[in-house]
């Protein structure tokens, strides 16, 4: 390893807005078995699907339908 790095021409990273946060949450185990489901028949990680589900929900300003 060096001792000193020259940074003056670094770039800024272009993925650095789409990068994802680590969070936690609590899910009914019944919810997070049909996202299971449904990522098997999709061939996509689970956590992926529950994100795009999100992500589609938040674009179109979907609302809550409380039961």
């Amino acid at each position: 390893m060096r001792d000193n790095y020259d940074f003056s021409k670094s770039v800024k990273n272009p993925y650095a807005k789409k990068l994802k946060k680590q969070v936690t949450i609590r899910l009914d185990e019944d919810t997070i078995f049909y996202f299971k489901e449904l990522a098997d028949d999709k061939g996509i990680p689970y956590q992926s699907l529950i994100n795009l589900y999100l992500r589609d929900c938040a674009q179109s300003n979907k609302d809550l339908k409380w039961q």
